[in-house]
């Protein structure tokens, strides 16, 4: 058994972050010990590994929620019901690096604008775009 302490340093996770994920119900609430503390078992340890290697790929935490409901036996989940949830994050990523790379080209075109001199920033064209309703 672990307390969070050993938990945040077994998995690098921070304890506040344990903390949300519990709050949030990610994370099932542990047994405590006659003393009151937190008890936390292999599960917990597993399941944090699991939620932070998600998180690493840019699940949200429904969409790690929906992974995690998708471990639970007895369910008539499918691989294909994993592979459906997966590719789905993958059109989202993809969407997200075209508004990236959206914004990165207006950002140059905007700081070509500039010619970066010591004059002063009040009168930066980059500035005035900003301002600009156009």
């Amino acid at each position: 058994m672990l307390t969070r302490g050993k938990l945040a340093t077994q998995t690098g996770c921070n304890i506040e972050t344990i903390r949300y994920y519990e709050t949030i119900g990610l994370i099932p609430a542990p047994a405590r010990t006659a003393s009151g503390y937190r008890s936390y078992g292999d599960e917990h340890l597993r399941r944090l590994n699991f939620i932070q290697r998600a998180r690493s790929l840019g699940f949200s935490s429904e969409q790690t929620r929906g992974l995690l409901d998708l471990t639970e036996a007895g369910g008539n989940k499918t691989r294909a019901d994993v592979k459906s949830l997966t590719e789905a994050h993958i059109d989202e990523i993809s969407q997200k690096i075209k508004d990236l790379q959206k914004i990165k080209k207006r950002l140059r075109q905007i700081s070509s604008f500039c010619d970066g001199s010591e004059k002063s920033a009040s009168t930066c064209p980059i500035l005035e775009s900003l301002f600009d309703d156009n």
